[in-house]
């Protein structure tokens, strides 16, 4: 069956699709959130290493991603399908998830603990690339429809949402519940590796109807990825992509420092989370109506403004100390975020089938490696760029059982890597968000098709 030979999917086609980012998205959130946290407040690494310990296993990502999109194309044209790639991804990324929790006692302190989450970050990433670059290259295969496709994404962006809710109001819950202090954090792992597991092995065998063809015939990596270099509104929407992608990051990572040292009770991370994510199960569905009705490209300038501007006037709302005033903030950043997700995810496939038309090659394994491997960049970066904040704002680290009281500059600092920061980085995007429209309107970017 192809693309073309279907119509409108039916819920359970869509739910089958979307499952799967129930487990991607814990993946994307959990490490951001509390990996740090994890690193710098419960085995005593200081901020700096603790950084380095979440970026190095994401550049070896961020070079792997292309290098399995043409895998998946190339095993796509073999096969018809890119069922392989998933099944391996689904049998090893809860694994190495659990693994970067369960540092033992022998290595916990310094050195030790950071090269263990280290190595086990670096397993994860590269499972996790196995699995969600061709997950993220089938919605352009399952519909030839824009229309079928937002229905595709709304989809998947609920099922994201859940997946976040899980990794950051559950994930928390499970530490406390399991008595804090490194030994929660290994119940942790375990309890929502299972999760992920269930959710991206069903993804897997719930999307094996699809037909995937890539091309009239396998390309290399050198050639796919010389014609991918021609779409330019890809590289546009790409590029606002990533950059709001470390906004977030950034914010995700700050969460837990700010409810333990601004807020006063690191409990309230999980309240903040469900804050941030929740609405977006609601907003999901009006932010697709919304760019029916005034187009998405429009609907994605005014949420990515929305988000920088509720991102500052959450500054002085922490200042004062005022929990209902944040998490209402939170909370209208959440709907904000919500089109984040969908809309550049719904402008993507859209992109994918102009590219087919000015080469002949559908290469949405090319084009998903290139666009999950900046997206693993910014997740990756936006940990370590808030590492950066606290070092440079003298953050002291110190474990659990040995706090210590934060000078007055690190408290500023990350206030302000947790608002600011994203907030800038907003603005930033808004650019590539303009030139991402007018290149899709221009007629110049779809030239006749080229040889290879």
């Amino acid at each position: 069956m192809t693309a073309a030979d279907i119509g409108r999917l039916g819920r359970g086609r869509l739910l089958g699709y979307g499952v799967g980012s129930v487990g991607t998205g814990v993946f994307s959130a959990v490490p951001g959130l509390l990996l740090l946290y994890y690193l710098t407040d419960m085995l005593g690494v200081p901020a700096a290493v603790a950084g380095a310990v979440l970026v190095a296993p994401k550049i070896w990502d961020v070079l792997l991603n292309p290098l399995v999109g043409a895998a998946s194309d190339r095993e796509a044209v073999r096969t018809g399908r890119r069922t392989r790639l998933l099944a391996v991804g689904a049998a090893t990324l809860p694994v190495a998830f659990a693994l970067m929790f369960a540092v033992p006692g022998g290595v916990a302190g310094g050195v030790g603990g950071a090269v263990w989450s280290g190595v086990a970050f670096l397993l994860a990433a590269t499972a996790f690339a196995s699995f969600q670059v061709p997950y993220v290259a089938l919605p352009a295969e399952m519909s030839a429809s824009p229309a079928e496709r937002t229905r595709i994404m709304s989809w998947r962006v609920v099922c994201l949402t859940v997946g976040i809710l899980v990794a950051g109001g559950l994930a928390p819950a499970v530490v406390d519940l399991a008595g804090g202090g490194r030994p929660g954090y290994a119940v942790m792992g375990v309890a929502i590796g299972l999760v992920m597991a269930a959710a991206l092995v069903a993804a897997t065998l719930g999307t094996r109807w699809v037909s995937s063809r890539p091309g009239p015939r396998q390309l290399g990596p050198a050639a796919a990825f010389r014609l991918a270099r021609g779409n330019r509104p890809f590289f546009a929407l790409l590029a606002a992509f990533v950059t709001q992608a470390l906004g977030v990051a950034v914010m995700l990572a700050g969460a837990p420092y700010v409810a333990s040292y601004r807020l006063g009770d690191y409990g309230l991370t999980s309240v903040m989370f469900v804050c941030l994510v929740g609405p977006s199960m609601l907003a999901v569905p009006a932010w697709a109506r919304l760019a029916r009705a005034y187009g998405t490209v429009r609907c994605y300038l005014a949420a990515s403004a929305g988000f920088a501007v509720v991102a500052l006037a959450l500054v002085p709302a922490i200042a004062a100390g005022s929990l209902v005033a944040t998490l209402a903030l939170t909370a209208l950043a959440g709907v904000c975020y919500a089109a984040l997700q969908l809309l550049p995810l719904s402008l993507l496939p859209d992109t994918v089938h102009a590219d087919a038309a000015r080469t002949g090659h559908a290469q949405a394994g090319a084009f998903t490696g290139l666009w999950t491997a900046g997206e693993t960049a910014g997740l990756a970066l936006g940990p370590g760029l808030f590492a950066l904040v606290l070092a440079l704002s003298g953050f002291v680290s110190a474990p659990v059982e040995s706090p210590v009281a934060q000078p007055a500059g690190a408290l500023t600092g990350l206030l302000l890597g947790f608002t600011a920061l994203p907030a800038l980085l907003m603005l930033i995007s808004l650019p590539f968000v303009v030139r991402y429209g007018r290149l899709a309107l221009d007629p110049a970017v779809a030239p006749a098709k080229e040889n290879v």
